[in-house]
């Protein structure tokens, strides 16, 4: 495990973007998984300026980890729209070679199905996460358990709180989602994940020092071969630097 500390998510997002585009350059089709939130946009903007400077992303394959369910891609708050909007648009990744799950199949069970065959189809070069205040990588939740493959989950109550700020109301944030599962995310070749501000501090410490426990998902991540932990200061308060 690797732990990188900046002043700032936005001197964070550039050592990302650049781990990136050693993938973009030197793999003839990349697979990028990629992940939303505000977390991410400091890195989306750093891509979209290489891309400005002459990174040629049409060669890309992105898988995301997420959408929700019920959301038309239409919506401003669904991920189809938010990747879109942040990234997407301004890189030039042909359409056909997006992926993003889609929250409003008609058979739930069989879009999972299809998502998790594109996984095995595409595997992951580098994948990018963020992380719930509750633990959560991708929407996979604190459980008992932990599903391996894309799977259809219920949003902790915790989730729904801090997922409402980018609604109206509490009461418009959708209650599912799909996810890609966790072994899917173990199976990436490379995994970097990104976490800024103080409310990030407590849990960034547990996934990094505490045991690996099914109630703080990305605590899994200390048995991956090569993850990133990419703090500003504020996330990176309780972490103990040392040899990483």
């Amino acid at each position: 495990m690797k732990i990188r500390v900046f002043d700032t998510p936005e001197q964070a997002g550039l050592y990302a973007a650049s781990l990136i585009e050693r993938i973009v350059l030197e793999i003839p089709q990349p697979v990028l998984g990629l992940a939303t939130g505000s977390t991410v946009i400091p890195l989306y903007q750093e891509l979209i300026r290489l891309h400005r400077c002459g990174l040629d992303f049409s060669h890309v394959v992105t898988i995301n980890l997420d959408e929700y369910i019920g959301l038309p891609a239409s919506h401003p708050q669904s991920y189809h729209h938010f990747m879109q909007t942040h990234l997407f648009s301004h890189i030039q990744v042909p359409l056909s070679q997006i992926h993003i799950p889609n929250g409003n199949a008609e058979d739930l069970e069989a879009e999972c199905e299809a998502y998790d065959d594109l996984l095995r189809r595409h595997p992951i070069d580098l994948q990018i996460l963020g992380i719930g205040i509750n633990g959560h990588i991708g929407f996979n939740e604190p459980d008992d358990l932990l599903v391996s493959r894309t799977h259809v989950v219920q949003l902790s109550e915790q989730t729904i709180r801090s997922n409402a700020r980018f609604f109206q109301n509490e009461a418009e944030v959708p209650r599912q989602a799909i996810t890609m599962g966790v072994q899917a995310i173990l199976q990436a070749r490379q995994i970097v994940l990104l976490a800024f501000g103080p409310e990030k501090a407590q849990i960034v410490a547990q996934a990094i020092h505490g045991e690996v426990r099914t109630d703080v998902p990305a605590s899994i991540l200390q048995l991956h071969r090569d993850v990133t932990f990419v703090l500003d200061q504020e996330s990176a308060r309780e972490v103990r630097l040392g040899n990483t």
